[in-house]
């Protein structure tokens, strides 16, 4: 790492002790820029790197709320508003236990870098709160999500700050959220939330964008190499929104998708994954993926070791940060492995990222290929501003335009940078440049 970018670091670890996700985070996106520095010397003398890694704003509230048998309980909500020199900021909630300060500051520091790579006018940020919604009624939801925007309504707006869904923010969330602000402020304000049903100011492929972008995003990769999905042998990691609609839209493109998992196991169904049940069991019932086994003949389900024992060409990690390990990445490599293209925001460690480059496989970053979902939001956005609503196909059309795009910027930037293939290169220099540039332009605020 350059000495320039050495110091930067060392700050960042001072100033975020404990925030090792955040730290990764950061890691990764320097570990790309020293060429980008020696060709532009400037982004070190106007400490820009500095200002991109320290937050514009960090908010830590209480929310309480009260369960179906009358305990108060209490959770801890999150909003980082971490850069809105491109835009206002855009990024998702996510509700669950493991979330604190460093991994909402690793995902919205992630997500200046994806939102910018999108071309579209949006900053970044991210929220959430360690509140778990699996297992609570519908009621349980529904108040705590009230209270949580009790707090957070003063601090969004549709040219401020505009949340979305995560992990544990789907459909039903954002619902009972955005109603809440409506409440709240009296306004009708449909662009202070993407990810909002069709029937109120929602966009149609926005529920299908993260993991339909993915596989578009993979599916350019494998074209430079004169490959497609059709026919290959494809693991897809988690079993939420993400991985589910990755998994159909493999599936359109001829793939043969034969795993998917959940935090219980992982399930191997070599005739092909039946994406209807899989969508019954998960979106309609909430269930568990077990039950997916139970009415799926053949289907079985592994508890024990990993989903990347599965022999794929292709595989797709949409669960969670640090999901694919170095031995885990060697076992996709020993089963020949062709593409890995990340679902989820940072699911493979960074050793493990190195080893799939050296094997010459193709690997797609999250920032890149994931990058569909926000993308659709901002086309969900503009949608409510000019009071319109867009058809599927025309959607549809408009992500696939926007993936393809970002694989090129993402191909050019490497290349142009001395590393013809390295996505990894690619997406963090694309993203820190344009970003970089812009906050040297809006001068020192």
């Amino acid at each position: 790492m350059e000495p320039d970018l050495n110091a930067v670091f060392d700050l960042v670890l001072r100033r975020n002790p404990g925030e090792v996700e955040f730290h990764q985070a950061v890691r990764e996106v320097f570990d790309s820029l020293g060429p980008v520095l020696k060709k532009n010397p400037h982004y070190a003398d106007e400490a820009v790197l500095q200002r991109i890694c320290e937050p514009e704003r960090q908010i830590i509230f209480r929310v309480p709320w009260v369960d179906d048998e009358g305990t108060i309980r209490i959770n801890r909500g999150f909003r980082v508003e971490y850069n809105s020199a491109l835009g206002p900021y855009k990024g998702g909630l996510r509700f669950h236990p493991s979330v604190y300060l460093g991994i909402v500051k690793f995902l919205g520091f992630e997500q200046v870098f994806k939102n910018a790579l999108t071309g579209m006018p949006i900053g970044g940020g991210k929220g959430g709160s360690d509140f778990d919604p699996r297992g609570r009624s519908d009621g349980e939801v529904m108040r705590f999500c009230q209270s949580f925007m009790t707090e957070l309504y003063r601090h969004i707006g549709e040219y401020t700050d505009v949340p979305a869904g995560d992990i544990g923010v789907g459909g039903r969330e954002i619902g009972y959220l955005f109603g809440q602000y409506k409440r709240i402020t009296n306004r009708y304000e449909s662009g202070v939330l993407t990810g909002k049903g069709l029937t109120w100011g929602g966009s149609l492929v926005r529920t299908e964008a993260t993991g339909f972008g993915t596989v578009l995003f993979a599916n350019e990769m494998m074209k430079t190499r004169g490959e497609s999905f059709d026919g290959k042998r494809t693991v897809v990691s988690g079993s939420g929104n993400v991985a589910t609609y990755a998994i159909d839209k493999a599936q359109q493109f001829g793939a043969h998708v034969v795993a998917f998992s959940d935090s219980s196991g992982y399930v191997v169904d070599e005739a092909g994954v039946d994406v209807g049940l899989l969508r019954q069991i998960k979106e309609v019932e909430r269930g568990r993926v077990s039950e997916y086994v139970a009415r799926r003949p053949g289907a079985t389900l592994v508890s024990e070791g990993s989903i990347w024992d599965v022999p794929a060409e292709v595989a797709l990690p949409c669960a969670t940060q640090n999901e694919l390990h170095e031995d885990h990445a060697v076992a996709l490599v020993k089963n020949g492995v062709k593409v890995v293209a990340e679902g989820a925001n940072m699911p493979t460690t960074p050793k493990a990222v190195q080893l799939l480059q050296d094997a010459d496989v193709l690997f797609a970053p999250g920032k890149a290929a994931n990058a569909g979902g926000v993308a659709t939001s901002a086309l969900e956005m503009q949608q409510n501003a000019s009071r319109d609503a867009w058809s599927f196909e025309h959607t549809e059309e408009r992500l696939a335009e926007i993936m393809a795009t970002i694989h090129h910027n993402c191909a050019t930037t490497a290349e142009e940078y001395g590393q013809p293939g390295n996505y990894v290169v690619g997406a963090n220099i694309a993203g820190f440049t344009k970003v970089a540039d812009a906050v040297i332009a809006l001068g020192v605020i």
